[in-house]
């Protein structure tokens, strides 16, 4: 079982979120300006996705580094905007009227409450979206997301690797210098991806042995806003 814990406007941890953030950056930069202008093909102009680059500070994406090597970037160089984008859409907090994007009623009431906002943004997009498809990625991954975040949930509790993960999951025979590298990409893309986004997981990096590992902690919001079947096995942090 998965569930979501209600959490009030003013929780901390909701600050973990980049999802929630973008989409309250969104949802008020459109209401201020009463609309963000759309391209022929239905996405935000350009000049609404630089503002997003320099504003939603996502992580591994800053705008510096962007910048650096494309001075135009469209919403499809930028994914974070791109996703967001379809949730608003998909979950009728915005939409799309004479070739530009409103917030809708719903979205209005909610770009004013973060907490209802992570509740109607974030399990969907967790739970229901083809995470391996926007990410452009062919190889599909066997599993289903309860059992994923019942393990993660175990495995991360005091912070783990990447690999470990893997290996709780499908074997220790995979890896990314061997022929296990398209699995483990989509594990990364298709579950470690979208709980980072959600603001549920963080993932660090750091060379070691010539290799780079990627460390993956829980969130204090996973620990506030999730509730799962092995919340009992879990062990309290030792101090010594």
């Amino acid at each position: 079982m998965i569930a979501f814990r209600a959490l009030s406007d003013d929780h901390p941890d909701l600050g973990h979120s980049p999802l929630l953030r973008a989409a309250l950056l969104t949802l008020r930069y459109a209401q201020e300006h009463r609309s963000i202008g759309l391209t022929k093909t239905m996405a935000f102009k350009r000049v609404f996705v630089h503002w997003a680059v320099e504003h939603f500070e996502w992580p591994g994406s800053s705008a510096e580094e962007m910048f650096r090597y494309n001075k135009v970037i469209n919403e499809y160089e930028f994914p974070p905007l791109e996703v967001l984008h379809y949730l608003l859409i998909k979950l009728r907090l915005g939409r799309h009227f004479k070739g530009e994007f409103r917030v809708t009623k719903r979205g209005g009431e909610l770009a004013q409450a973060p907490a209802p906002l992570f509740g109607e943004l974030v399990p969907f997009f967790v739970l229901e979206i083809d995470h391996v498809s926007y990410a452009r990625f062919d190889e599909r991954l066997f599993g289903k997301w309860d059992v994923w975040m019942n393990v993660i949930n175990v495995e991360a509790d005091h912070g783990t690797t990447e690999r470990a993960l893997f290996a709780a999951f499908y074997g220790k025979d995979y890896d990314w210098d061997n022929a296990g590298w398209r699995e483990m990409a989509a594990f990364s893309s298709g579950v470690l991806r979208p709980l980072e986004w959600a603001g549920l997981l963080v993932q660090t990096r750091e060379e070691h042995d010539g290799k780079h590992v990627h460390h993956v902690f829980k969130t204090p919001l996973w620990r506030s806003a999730m509730r799962l079947d092995t919340d009992e096995l879990l062990q309290p942090v030792s101090i010594q």
